[in-house]
């Protein structure tokens, strides 16, 4: 039981290392590869390799390697938090497990109906990823979800599950969703278009200006400082006074509440999307009319 116990204690904190690694990894490998810069700088994601390729280079960027220190960690928490479950579930982790799978799986049933319940994982994923990733900022990394190269990827790949479902329907009723009424079927067009597009830019959109306020806003306050307070002696003038508190509020806002904001909006609009565009009605209607065909023939 001793040993059993040393065991399970020793599986805990591989997992835990995997939650916390990954992002001391990255912090590292900014601090090592951060190039000087003076004054106000924002920029895009930095780029560690550039890889030759036929019809276009393959190109690593910061965001990349960011995401993929997020999904590690990801997995991290999904190996720590169901290590140990049992029946009774006497491991508090379990408690939170269940509580959090409870939640995912009610807000799907709510927003998207009975029949889509197997979509839990799925948004629980993605408002995992999505947190995760504009969390990371609070510890200097480059948030993925600030590279609209990112955004985009969760984009089309929801767009694919919004255009499967509706194709369920038969493609004659994809057609005709277009074309109700017939003279918005250009529109209509357009705004399946745009679904992926409107999605991936609001995301990315708003986590990036945040980034962006934050820097302005922080280096104004310590121009400001220096402009009012640089008279005073030694290291008192060139100390950014009033640098400190506000910036760090606003990292709260924009760097915290924002992006879990984010993360929720982005999960709550796929729902509904994929929700939306899928005609159960329709659906049910013709998988009886399949059923009583393959009847007739069996019987025949």
């Amino acid at each position: 039981m001793k040993q059993k116990s040393r065991s399970f204690i020793a599986v805990d904190i591989l997992y835990i290392l995997m939650m916390v690694l990954p992002f001391i990894a990255g912090m590292t490998l900014k601090i090592l590869t951060k190039q000087a810069t003076t004054g106000i700088s924002i920029t895009g994601a930095q780029i560690y390799l550039d890889i030759p390729f036929p019809i276009q280079n393959l190109v690593i960027t910061e965001a990349q390697i960011n995401s993929w220190l997020v999904i590690i960690a990801v997995l991290g928490i999904c190996l720590y938090m169901t290590h140990g479950i049992s029946v009774k579930g006497k491991l508090k982790r379990q408690v939170l497990a269940e509580w959090a799978v409870e939640a995912c799986e009610s807000m799907v049933k709510g927003s998207m109906g009975e029949y889509f319940v197997g979509f839990a994982p799925f948004i629980a994923a993605i408002l995992t990823l999505s947190a995760l990733s504009s969390l990371s900022s609070l510890l200097g990394l480059f948030p993925p979800t600030s590279d609209v190269n990112i955004t985009a990827g969760w984009a089309i790949l929801v767009f694919i599950l919004i255009t499967y479902y509706k194709f369920k329907c038969g493609p004659v009723m994809y057609v005709k969703s277009f074309c109700n009424p017939v003279a918005m079927a250009p529109l209509n067009i357009i705004s399946e278009i745009a679904t992926p597009i409107s999605m991936a830019f609001r995301h990315y959109g708003n986590v990036l200006s945040g980034s962006v306020i934050a820097v302005l806003i922080a280096t104004g306050l310590q121009g400001l400082s220096h402009m009012l307070l640089g008279w005073l002696p030694g290291f008192l003038g060139s100390f950014p006074f009033l640098q400190v508190g506000l910036p760090a509020i606003l990292s709260l806002y924009f760097d915290l509440f924002s992006g879990l904001l984010q993360a929720y909006i982005f999960a709550m609009l796929t729902m509904l999307y994929v929700a939306g565009g899928f005609d159960i009605d329709e659906y049910e209607r013709r998988k009886r009319k399949k059923q009583l065909k393959a009847q007739n023939s069996s019987a025949n």
